[in-house]
């Protein structure tokens, strides 16, 4: 399968070395590739207008006039699917790679087995991002990515699956719970929620990446938040 990649760093050296362990890696599993590298988030924008289709960002963090944070944002009110890899020299960032659904920081200088492990894990979720699910409603067949789920609700004997559009389904909560992934954490009997669009977790709340709040059930902050930490 055809990856697509951009390196977005304004530090050459670095370009030059994280290009050659990307190919590297590529070449070891017979991935072809499509990498293309970028001085600046400007310049990635500037081609990024008529090019959406990366799979992969490898992207530094201190730059210029827009540093990687910003382009990170950005790019996430379009798109949801680009697995972002975060290269910094510092650790101050980590927690701001939430609010954009990051994949993973990695630190100056970049180990070469870190990255391979690192692109791996990019391509395990860009296919997961692959799946769906068919929702049967009244008139129609809706073909829904399991990616686009923020979380499932339960109202009496209906479940609201709450997306980009909110879909209501007479149907349990365990029934659909058979048909997602390790992506989802069931909370009781009253929500199951994507780990990904998580922000932040305290002891009475679940905070999402769209601004939701939800209720954190008795006894679950210690799993949920085990969960929580294995999938960032």
């Amino acid at each position: 399968m055809d990856y697509k990649i951009a390196i977005c760093d304004d530090n050459e050296v670095d370009c030059v070395y994280i290009s050659n362990i990307v190919n590297s890696w590529a070449d070891q599993l017979k991935n072809e590739i499509d990498l293309q590298v970028f001085p600046s988030a400007e310049s990635f924008l500037f081609h990024y207008s008529d090019e959406k289709d990366y799979d992969i960002l490898l992207l530094d963090i201190e730059m210029g006039k827009m540093d990687g944070i910003s382009l990170a944002k950005r790019l996430r009110h379009e798109n949801e699917t680009v697995q972002i890899i975060f290269i910094t020299g510092y650790s101050d960032y980590i927690s701001e790679g939430y609010e954009v659904a990051a994949l993973h920081y990695l630190m100056k200088p970049v180990k070469k087995q870190k990255l391979f492990q690192t692109l791996d894990r990019a391509i395990q979720k860009i296919k997961k991002n692959e799946q769906t699910l068919f929702l049967e409603l009244p008139g129609e067949t809706i073909r829904l990515p399991i990616y686009e789920i923020r979380f499932l609700e339960v109202r009496q004997n209906y479940v609201t699956i709450h997306a980009k559009n909110d879909y209501t389904l007479k149907k349990t909560l365990s029934e659909l719970e058979q048909k997602l992934d390790e992506r989802f954490y069931r909370m009781r009997r009253s929500y199951i929620v994507n780990l990904s669009y998580i922000s932040k977790v305290t002891k009475t709340d679940v905070f999402l990446s769209d601004g939701t709040t939800l209720p954190l059930p008795r006894g679950q902050y210690e799993p949920l938040n085990r969960a929580f930490i294995a999938n960032t």
